[in-house]
């Protein structure tokens, strides 16, 4: 067999996996967390004053409809503009929220953020990265109401999702999908 056939071979091999995969249920296969339980998060986003409570994964099946609200709220309030979020940062506050006993609000100060947004932050404000992760809707910076700000980030370190950050004077908790990281 020649190597240009052997490669069309792995091509279409790799092709199938990867449309076969899109054609599963949306089943928590994909997360790091069990799937035993159906999750519930109330999110507040700080700067809309919009709530939602929600469950949007039933123990079994994540819920399309339920996400999509997730990703309104967590949408770019400057530009409006919605993206979808990794649904691992759910799962993450999920778990950060189990392990803290916490019931209350979580509070999204940022979710995703358009190119546009990252820039006028970046000239703005000390920090901002020029390839951040919200830009890709895989980050998101949040408090819970009532939890110390250096519980959340040992809850959300322990986890070993990705990127850990710590504001304690901005008042949130970055976390990401990305690599394993601290700051």
């Amino acid at each position: 067999m020649s190597e240009v056939d052997n490669k069309r071979r792995q091509l279409l091999i790799a092709s199938g996996l990867t449309l076969g995969a899109f054609m599963l249920p949306k089943m928590a296969i994909a997360s790091p967390y069990s799937a035993k339980s159906a999750r519930e998060l109330y999110l507040c986003n700080i700067h809309t004053k919009e709530e939602l409570e929600t469950r949007y994964f039933d123990g079994k099946f994540y819920l399309d409809k339920e996400l999509k609200r997730m990703n309104h709220i967590c949408r770019d309030f400057r530009q409006n503009e919605v993206a979808p979020m990794d649904r691992r940062l759910f799962d993450a506050i999920s778990q950060i929220r189990e392990e803290l006993s916490h019931k209350g609000q979580v509070r999204i100060i940022s979710g995703y953020r358009s190119p546009k947004t990252n820039q006028m932050l970046r000239g703005s404000t000390k920090g901002v990265a020029k390839k951040s992760y919200h830009m890709t809707g895989q980050a998101i910076d949040f408090n819970l109401e009532g939890i110390s700000l250096s519980r959340v980030r040992s809850a959300a370190l322990d986890l070993k999702l990705g990127g850990v950050g710590y504001y304690p004077r901005s008042g949130f908790v970055h976390i990401d999908t990305g690599p394993v990281r601290r700051w």
